[in-house]
């Protein structure tokens, strides 16, 4: 479940905390010299002024205090300018003023979000917990200012340009759904509330964080079907014991291909059981108090509000979309959940059901057999560097962009990578790669905002945050191919967020389109990764530089079509979960009783008992009512995609276009329209259902066809 980290807005049009991801020889890659070591520059007559990277000189717990302190400061100052104006309100003398207040609150929000995420000091995580509430604060305060608000709403509009007449018409509509309309008294109360909550979302997603549980082993015989270099790099403590974390590069493995059903139901009920019991509290308060903040502003409950400004319009409509995405999966789900058991059976004739914790081991099984494919036989084909290196390369030449490795920078953590971003001699933004796990690191996939852009004042800056294998001396990080698609699907992020951020004003600047949009460009980059002529430019044996062979992959897509309805299944059941959670009064709501009514109705397979996979959901914070969205956008991602030569994906012409007519217009008009701009009519139903249906599994001829991409895990 790859997702997007930004500040606790005031507003609901952009997502908020919480979302849902080795060094070997190097080898020559088709596309290397898009991808340069370079030191510290100065775009080259921009017209943005290119400030240092905002993590400068490793400033230690109080000179982010005051790295942070000062951008609030810096905004508190524009506030006041803003505020003093006497005579006509224009754009000039104050949307321009509220532009810069709201950028540099965002700076210290963005910024204090990501450090307290993956910063390796404890004490620095602290101090950006502490700012990330100030800057929460400030932005709260901004959306409930009276004053502010009828300044913005004087400006005459009549002769703003088109985009700057949506910019300010997006504003005071984000300030009305604020609650800044509502007498004094009931807007104390909402600040109040709103401040009550970002202090319980930091600790939702810091149980969550911290919460890296284990199960030990008596000997490698218990790791019986992991690849070889799974156990090497897994050895015996000095008690005898074999130790396995529920963090993704020893849990996916695991899942997949220990023999051991003990091993695998063990380790799955410590993965669902992450935060338990400390976020149950947390939850029920969270969901409490979001139901309260929905009354104080006029809704009957948190999922109607929370659903007010995207493109499904209401709560309501993502019922219907979530039943009929469950109608299109149930029986196929069935159906398969029928070959499944059919194959534990072999096992165990006297099997009745098929558990959680076998579905993705005797889905390879079945996959070996009846598509003859190995997901093993792949791994030595991605080694973590070389995929970093092709997702680089893939990108940089689709889109005429060259990323220039900065050269000694100042980095959080020494595995932490620097990147700028040109077109041409222009530097239009940095970036940093933060990919391998380590203890008390946000332990997800996700790109993190750090500036927004914005034309003529600062440069995008962003972060990867994931947790991929490798990153050790000697170890290759051999990825599972669902890493491969995870890397892609979050540099889809990162590229949204670095092409978009170029317009005039903040906030429809980046990715600032409606939030069950923002997931479409991330999800259709997955493709990519399932593509064999872009496959073969970096996926290659670490072992013979052999590239992976055009039939291997075509063996990969067509098996990846069996379980695609279960898969699609279980992201309908975390859609329903996540709207059924919000959609009453809280009084109503007991999570786990929630929890296990819809698990039945969604998907065959039994819930695993005794765990509580809610306490772990960290969408349930950010994204809240509104996990549909993953969906939502899969079906504008697959229309999308569908205007792409699918013989040649890494040719510039269709990418360039798609560039200039969705993710490089960031949110300068509604995500519809953009979409109809590129693809000449609205959008529809239709691709995704023959890719749900399994028609476009098949490369088209040549071997250099997309496939179709997994759902986001």
């Amino acid at each position: 479940m790859g997702a997007l980290e930004a500040p606790h807005r005031f507003v609901t049009s952009r997502p908020v905390k919480g979302g849902f991801v080795r060094l070997v020889q190097a080898r020559t890659l088709a596309f290397a010299p898009m991808i340069l070591i370079a030191s510290l520059a100065l775009a080259a007559d921009a017209a943005t002024p290119v400030a240092p990277p905002f993590w400068s000189g490793n400033p230690d717990s109080a000179g982010f205090r005051a790295l942070a302190d000062g951008e609030l400061k810096t905004a508190g100052d524009a506030l006041d300018r803003l505020l003093q104006v006497k005579g006509a309100r224009t754009v000039e003398n104050t949307f321009a003023p509220y532009n810069e207040a709201l950028l540099h609150a965002d700076n210290a929000s963005y910024q204090s979000g990501l450090i307290e995420a993956v910063h390796p000091d404890s004490t620095v995580r602290a101090v950006a917990e502490e700012e990330t509430r100030a800057s929460s604060k400030f932005l709260n305060d901004l959306g409930l200012n009276r004053g502010v608000y009828d300044a913005l709403n004087a400006i005459n509009l009549k002769s703003a340009d088109p985009t700057t007449r949506y910019a300010i018409e997006k504003t005071l509509r984000d300030f009305r759904l604020s609650g800044v309309d509502k007498d004094e008294a009931t807007r104390k109360k909402i600040a109040a509330l709103r401040d009550e909550l970002v202090q319980i979302g930091q600790d939702f997603d810091k149980n969550i964080r911290n919460d890296s549980r284990t199960i030990q082993l008596d000997s490698a015989a218990d790791l019986d079907g992991l690849p070889e270099d799974y156990v090497k790099s897994h050895p015996a403590g000095a008690d005898g014991k074999i130790s396995i974390s529920i963090e993704y590069p020893d849990f996916f493995p695991v899942m997949s291909y220990a023999k051991s059903a003990d091993v695998r139901k063990r380790l799955l009920k410590e993965f669902m059981n992450r935060a338990y019991p400390a976020n149950m509290a947390v939850l029920d308060k969270m969901i409490a108090k979001r139901y309260e903040l929905a009354q104080l502003l006029g809704f009957k409950t948190w999922a109607e509000y929370s659903t007010r400004d995207k493109m499904i319009e209401n709560d309501k409509n993502v019922a219907a979309f979530i039943e009929r995405l469950r109608g299109l999966t149930l029986k196929r789900s069935t159906e398969e959940y029928a070959v499944y058991l059919k194959r534990v059976r072999e096992d165990d004739p006297a099997a009745t059901v098929v558990n959680q914790w076998d579905r993705h081991y005797y889905g390879e099984l079945i996959r070996k057999r009846d598509y003859n494919f190995d997901a093993q036989q792949a791994r030595p084909y991605f080694p973590f560097e070389e995929v970093k290196q092709g997702v680089l390369s893939s990108t940089a030449k689709m889109l005429g962009l060259t990323y220039k490795r900065i050269e000694n920078a100042a980095v959080w953590d020494p595995s932490v990578e620097a990147y700028e971003v040109w077109e041409g001699d222009k530097m239009i933004g940095r970036f940093f790669l933060d990919l391998h796990p380590r203890p008390g690191k946000y332990n997800h996939a996700a790109n993190f905002g750090i500036r927004n852009g914005v034309e003529g004042i600062q440069i995008p800056e962003a972060a990867l945050v994931c947790n991929f294998a490798g990153g050790k001396p000697g170890d290759p990080g051999l990825m599972e191919h669902g890493d491969v698609v995870t890397f892609f699907h979050e540099f889809g992020h990162l590229l949204h967020s670095v092409l978009g951020g170029h317009e005039p004003w903040e906030n429809i600047s980046g990715i600032s389109t409606e939030w069950d949009f923002v997931e479409a460009p991330s999800q259709m980059l997955e493709e990519w990764a399932w593509n064999p002529g872009v496959l073969q430019t970096f996926a290659k044996n670490y072992q013979t530089g052999e590239p992976i062979p055009v039939e291997m992959v075509e063996r990969m897509r067509k098996a990846d079509w069996f379980g695609r309805a279960t898969s699609i299944a279980y992201q309908t059941l975390y859609s329903a979960i996540s709207l059924d959670y919000y959609n009453r009064p809280s009084k109503e709501v007991n999570t786990d009783a929630i929890l296990h009514e819809l698990e039945p109705k969604y998907t065959p397979y039994p819930p695993v008992p005794d765990t509580h996979f809610q306490t772990a959901f960290g969408h349930l914070d950010g994204y809240s009512a509104i996990y549909y969205t993953y969906m939502w956008s899969l079906v504008i991602s697959k229309d999308m995609f569908s205007k792409f030569d699918q013989s040649d994906l890494l040719n510039p012409a269709i990418a360039t276009r798609y560039r200039d007519t969705v993710i490089g217009q960031g949110g300068s008009a509604p995500a519809a329209k953009l979409v109809h701009n590129f693809l000449g009519r609205d959008y529809d139903f239709r691709s995704f259902d023959n890719w749900l249906a399994g028609e476009s599994q098949q490369s088209p001829k040549g071997g250099k066809g997309a496939g179709g991409a997994s759902a986001p895990r």
